[in-house]
């Protein structure tokens, strides 16, 4: 069986904050803004590729007294992998835009192998990793053992 991630969802806090940053930082494309800010669609998304989206759940959506004490919810992070190119200029938009690095450079096992990621954050709190696969990438892993 062959499968593929269709979607991810994120509870957010503030739509237009989390817009501006996959669209402003991540260069990811909005999906149904004008719908949803018409009340013609209950929340936005943006577009990962051809393939996959996230939805961002407005917090009318999701924030009960009993979810909002909650605290963390079941993401972890979720891993963004694009070229090496696309990677260095991705950091340098979060360098200028502020929003701190975690974690990284570092190599990290994924679907494709090893590659090289950093970690940080989204408006929401939520932590992405953005990764990048080279040669020299796959050529550590034997020294990762993976």
């Amino acid at each position: 069986m062959k499968l593929s991630i269709d979607h991810i969802v994120l509870n957010v806090e503030e739509i237009s904050k989390s817009i501006d940053f996959y669209t402003g930082v991540l260069l990811l494309q909005s999906e149904r803004l004008s719908e949803y800010q018409k009340n013609e669609a209950p929340f936005p998304s943006v577009r990962i590729n051809s393939d996959t989206i996230i939805d961002l759940f407005p917090k009318h959506m999701w924030a009960t007294e009993a979810q909002q004490n909650k605290g963390q919810g079941n993401l972890n992070h979720f891993c963004l992998a694009m070229s090496k190119e696309d990677w260095v200029l991705l950091t340098e938009r979060l360098q200028s835009n502020g929003i701190r690095i975690e974690a990284g450079p570092v190599n990290r096992f994924g679907a494709n192998g090893v590659g090289t990621s950093i970690y940080f954050r989204d408006p929401d709190g939520n932590q992405i990793e953005a990764r990048y696969y080279s040669k020299e990438d796959a050529a550590d892993s034997c020294l990762l053992g993976s």
